[in-house]
């Protein structure tokens, strides 16, 4: 079952599948409640939401909860990767629905492992797991919250605001002693208008560019031993020239909840205003990263979601692996 295993160690195999984020035009929200909130101020009280909240709003008739969870363990000849769906169907947050990730929520034609599909894809499949134009969602996951928050970030991408992530994920959930349930979820299906917003995502060609470009910043969130080059799950070694390592692991306490305001604050040194793009491997962990800085107000924030997984296989794509300097 998903809780016995070791999260920090689970996050770790995430971190090296690798992800990448950007966001544009996000605000944050903050909680001001109110007696009668307007329509618009009713799409979450934060990007990130308390297993308290979730408790007390879970029969609310529009909020659709989804476990994004895919399992990762560290097999005899490697990592063994998978959909969660089975770990989903042992028990999950009552009322939640599964969102895979390995599924319907990725382009199988691709190459690439999680290739995020056409907008239209994912506006339907996710219209299928209950999601309309004026739903809410609350994402988790059993894995320290990165599957969850790309899953978010998607959601972003095709123009959803109305999406948070249950802080701590499950194991937050399991621990406090909360239910679990093996009923599946029954929602009707709903229409969810895609208006996407091609900047959270980025491409090879736009961080090649950006190398060169001191106005976009690149964030490795790999584990430093992989920035450095002194280890590898991928074709080459090493990190995309001119990228900052900040660790996906570094976001986390060990409870598996982010970490303060302030204390994420302090990772990041670039103008909240400035262009960054996230990496890692697949583009998983990255979209924690960019939900992260999307939450601290950057505002202009994108994800690579093909990672090392594509830069690295291909030799004409430039890599380091010395230390980055200060």
């Amino acid at each position: 079952m998903h809780h016995h295993r070791n999260p920090r160690r689970v996050l770790g195999l995430i971190a090296a599948l690798g992800v990448t984020l950007v966001c544009a035009g996000c605000e944050l929200k903050t909680d001001t409640t109110s007696i009668q909130p307007t329509p618009e101020a009713a799409a979450m009280p934060d990007m990130l939401v308390s297993t308290e909240w979730l408790s007390e709003h879970l029969d609310d008739p529009d909020l659709v909860v989804l476990d994004c969870t895919v399992s990762v363990e560290q097999g005899e000849e490697g990592l063994v990767v998978e959909s969660g769906r089975a770990d989903y169907e042992n028990g999950h947050i009552p009322t939640a629905g599964f969102a895979d990730l390995m599924g319907d929520l990725a382009d199988a034609d691709s190459p690439y492992e999680y290739t995020v599909p056409s907008a239209e894809r994912f506006a339907a499949a996710m219209g299928a797991l209950g999601v309309g134009d004026d739903t809410r969602v609350v994402l988790y996951d059993a894995s320290m919250s990165a599957w969850a928050a790309r899953v978010w970030w998607m959601l972003r991408w095709v123009g959803f605001d109305r999406a948070a992530i249950l802080d701590g994920g499950l194991a937050a959930w399991t621990n406090e002693g909360r239910p679990l349930s093996t009923e599946p979820a029954d929602r009707p299906a709903k229409t969810l208008t895609p208006a996407p917003r091609p900047g959270l995502i980025a491409d090879r060609d736009e961080v090649l560019a950006a190398i060169d470009d001191a106005a976009v910043s690149l964030v490795d969130v790999m584990p430093e031993p992989h920035f450095r080059g002194e280890m590898t799950m991928y074709a080459r070694p090493g990190h995309i020239p001119t990228a900052k390592n900040v660790s996906v692991m570094s976001l986390l306490g060990e409870d598996g909840r982010y970490r303060p305001r302030e204390e994420l604050s302090a990772l990041f040194e670039d103008d909240i205003d400035a262009r960054v793009i996230t990496y890692c491997g697949g583009g998983i962990a990255a979209s924690s990263t960019a939900f992260v800085l999307t939450r601290l107000g950057y505002t202009d924030v994108a994800v690579y979601t093909a990672s090392l997984q594509e830069w690295a296989a291909d030799p004409d794509n430039p890599m380091e692996v010395e230390t980055a300097t200060e």
